[in-house]
């Protein structure tokens, strides 16, 4: 474009050069070799332009002749190197396909056009096809040999490090990313891996050097950077608690700052205040992170922050936290621990009973069971809330790749990924169990007791079924375990003696319906778990706990 107008405007100039010629007339006389020769200036301006024109044309003439054996090289060179690009396109595009053969036919080929100093690709093109036709160790080789080259170096030590991970080499693949790193601090695979290398082994200054050597662009690479500094820090200040309190307090409170919300953190700091006495601080730490997510490690840090508090101490600061956040599960179990701890069984119950209501789970259904063990001793009613806690929904955990921990850790014990922890509700089971008797299959008819009679319509309703009904091949009940006489009393029927010739009518229908009974009700006290059920439950495949 720029071009483009640079040549209108020397036309342009040049019509008003002409232009300001012809309105100025005028005689040019020129004296040569005893020659007089007068012309006018018209002339003599289009005679000048004519001939450096025609001397422009003469030296590029004369220009193309002398490199016309260069020009002809190069448009060869141009086609061949086009080809060549053309076939590493191919090859690149059939590698990323998962064609090794054809990867590797426009790797040779295109090594063959172009030289492979020329273009580094050619070496990724070749290891790609090694590597897809299951030749590992020259695609290690083609990797190691990128190493030689500042440009395709990241790219043989990202081929390296994979490599040493696929075949479970954890140290070379940690020394590939830590050379990485040295090289690139933004890379963010070579950063995880370091990480993990280092965290994996404790060395918890190390990786804070490592992450704060790293350059973050972005909002959102500072906030992870920042989050990740935080798990660090608390990793830390974990490791020194004991040995070193002030160093722990520092290195908790830094990490708090970075992650309020942070459990682990405040957790961390105000443990590590409370035992430099400053109670007040401690508390105020773990409020503010109760405000924001209520979370059982805080109270618990929250309520024993004094040893020699008494039960009654401790209820008052679970009030207090419960103050803090209300209508809330956490808020209400507290609550509940305390005042059963302190002998104040009703507000312990009312407490339960209000997070249930709020989030049924499986530690408030436990939560009632001590309760009511410790209030009444109803053994019947303590185990009423056990198969409920059983049936009720997990509560939440520290979960990290599927492995649920009983505290939080800086590293997966799976994979060991850094900050991989999630306070959460373990999935382990595929769906909810309901609560209440509807759950099962309908409960079998209450037999009558000994020395009494069946109603008549009952026995009206079972007469079509034993008499004129074809007979029915029943799955027999399951022995029950020597150890309880009293399910094997129940799951075992009765065998009715075979009706003789004489019997009446009303005699085989009472034996049949004897037998058709599968088994006798819990005692009336007692309303736990079917013996069949009990049973069947054994051979169940999901996972209940």
């Amino acid at each position: 474009m720029f071009r483009i107008l640079f040549y209108l405007v020397v036309v342009f100039l040049l019509g008003l050069g002409f232009a300001w010629l012809a309105e100025r007339p005028g005689d040019l006389v020129v004296t040569f070799a005893g020659y007089r020769y007068e012309v006018s200036l018209m002339v003599a301006a289009v005679a000048i332009v004519a001939i450096v024109a025609a001397v422009m044309i003469l030296w590029w003439l004369i220009r193309s002749i002398w490199t016309s054996p260069y020009t002809v090289a190069r448009y060869f060179r141009v086609r061949r190197r086009d080809r060549g690009y053309q076939a590493l396109s191919t090859g690149m595009i059939a590698a990323g396909a998962g064609d090794g053969g054809l990867a590797r036919r426009m790797s040779q080929q295109a090594a063959k056009l172009i030289s492979s100093d020329q273009e580094p690709l050619i070496h990724l093109l070749d290891a790609q096809a090694a590597l897809l036709d299951g030749d590992r160790q020259a695609a290690r080789d083609k990797f190691t040999a990128m190493l030689d080259d500042p440009e395709m170096r990241l790219l043989g030590l990202r081929g390296l490090y994979l490599e040493a991970e696929r075949l479970g080499e954890r140290e070379a693949a940690r020394h590939y990313a830590e050379r990485a790193v040295e090289n690139a601090p933004q890379l963010e695979w070579a950063v995880n891996a370091a990480l993990e290398g280092k965290t994996g082994e404790g060395d918890w200054d190390g990786a804070l050097k490592l992450l704060d050597s790293r350059r973050a662009t972005g909002k959102d690479a500072r906030e992870s950077v920042a989050s990740r500094r935080a798990v660090l820090l608390t990793a830390k200040a974990m490791d020194v608690l004991d040995a070193d309190p002030q160093a722990a307090r520092t290195t908790a409170l830094e990490a708090h700052k970075l992650r309020p919300d942070f459990v682990p953190a405040a957790v961390t700091a105000a443990r590590a205040l409370f035992r430099q006495n400053e109670l007040r601080k401690g508390s105020k730490v773990l409020e503010t992170v109760w405000k924001k997510e209520p979370h059982p490690e805080v109270a618990d840090a929250y309520i024993h922050a004094r040893p020699g508090d008494s039960t009654q101490d401790r209820l008052a600061r679970a009030k207090k936290l419960q103050s803090l956040k209300r209508n809330n599960v956490e808020s209400a179990l507290v609550v509940g621990r305390a005042a059963l701890d302190a002998g104040e069984y009703r507000l312990a119950r009312e407490s339960c009973e209000a997070a249930a209501r709020l989030g049924p789970r499986e530690s408030v259904y436990l939560l009632m069971a001590d309760i009511e063990e410790a209030e009444t001793g109803d053994q019947g009613r303590v185990r009423q809330w056990l198969a409920k806690a059983l049936r009720a929904p997990r509560d939440p955990a520290w979960v990290a790749d599927g492995y649920v921990a009983e505290r939080w850790a800086p590293v997966s014990p799976v994979t060991g990924k850094l900050d991989a922890f999630e306070w959460r509700m373990p999935m382990e089971r595929l769906a909810q169990v309901v609560e209440g008797e509807e759950d099962f299959s309908p409960a079998p008819a209450i037999a009558a007791p000994k020395g009494e009679e069946a109603d008549e319509p009952a026995k009206a309703e079972a007469e079509p079924v034993v008499i004129e009904a074809e007979p029915v091949e029943v799955e027999k009940p399951q022995k029950a375990k020597p150890a309880d006489a009293a399910a094997e009393a129940v799951a075992k029927p009765e065998k009715p003696e075979p009706p003789a010739e004489t019997a009446p009518v009303n005699g085989q229908k009472a034996a049949s319906a004897k037998k058709d009974d599968p088994a006798k009700p819990p005692l009336p006290d007692d309303p736990g778990v079917d013996p069949d059920d009990k049973d069947s439950s054994t051979q169940s495949p999901f996972r209940l706990f």
